[in-house]
C-alpha cells in the first residue's frame, strides 16, 4: 500500500493528496469525486501524513498503514456511523494491541472514513517505494555528507578605515530649570 503523499489536513473532511511544495506550503488535492484544490499555509494549517501516523498501542503504537492492510483483509467492516461498542470490537480485531483509553470512538471513525475513501483507489493496492539498499548508494552519500560537514573557510572582513566622530557639542542649561 502506498499511502505517501495522502495527507489528512486539520479543520477540512477528507483526505487530500499533495501535489506539489511551494515556499509557504502546499498544494493539495481532494481524493473525492470532486478534485478540489487547496493550498495549505505551513504557518496556519496542520498536515498529518498517512504513512507516519500511528495508533496508540498497549507496547508500541501501531502503523495506520499495518491497521488498513488488517481492515483489507477484514469480512465485516462496521458504517462510520456505527455505536462506539461496534467499532471498538471491530478494532479489537484489526488492532488488538490498540489503548482503549486513548484511541476514542471518534478517533476509530476518522479511521474508517479514512479506509472507505482509499480502499477503491489504486495506491492502496500499489506498493510502497522502497528504500535504497545498503552498498553503493549510501557509501556516496556518505561520502558527500562527510564533505558537507568540513567547515568552510571564513571570509575576513575588510577593515575599513573608523568613522570620524561628530564633535560634542554641550547645549546650554534651560535657565527655568534649576539645575
Amino acid at each position: 500500500m502506498n499511502l505517501s503523499g495522502i495527507v489528512s489536513v486539520s479543520g477540512k473532511p477528507g483526505l487530500w493528496k499533495a501535489l506539489v511544495q511551494n515556499k509557504t506550503g502546499f498544494v493539495l488535492e481532494s481524493l473525492d469525486a470532486q478534485k478540489t484544490k487547496l493550498i495549505a499555509n505551513l504557518s496556519t494549517a496542520k498536515l498529518a501524513a498517512l504513512d507516519e501516523i500511528t495508533i496508540f498501542g498497549d507496547d508500541e503504537d501501531i502503523k495506520l498503514k499495518d491497521v488498513f492492510e488488517r481492515m483489507k483483509n477484514a469480512a465485516n467492516i462496521p458504517d462510520t456511523k456505527a455505536d462506539g461498542t461496534k467499532l471498538r470490537g471491530f478494532f479489537r480485531e484489526v488492532a488488538p494491541s490498540h489503548d482503549e483509553e486513548k484511541v476514542y470512538a471518534s478517533d476509530m471513525k476518522k479511521i474508517l472514513n479514512w479506509f472507505t475513501i482509499l480502499k477503491d483507489m489504486p495506491l492502496f493496492s500499489e506498493e510502497a517505494p522502497k528504500a535504497p539498499e545498503a552498498g553503493g548508494e549510501t557509501e556516496k552519500a556518505a561520502v558527500s555528507v562527510k564533505a558537507a560537514d568540513k567547515p568552510k573557510p571564513v571570509a575576513k572582513k575588510a577593515t575599513s578605515a573608523p568613522k570620524a566622530q561628530a564633535p560634542k557639542v554641550s547645549a546650554p542649561k534651560n535657565p527655568s530649570k534649576k539645575g
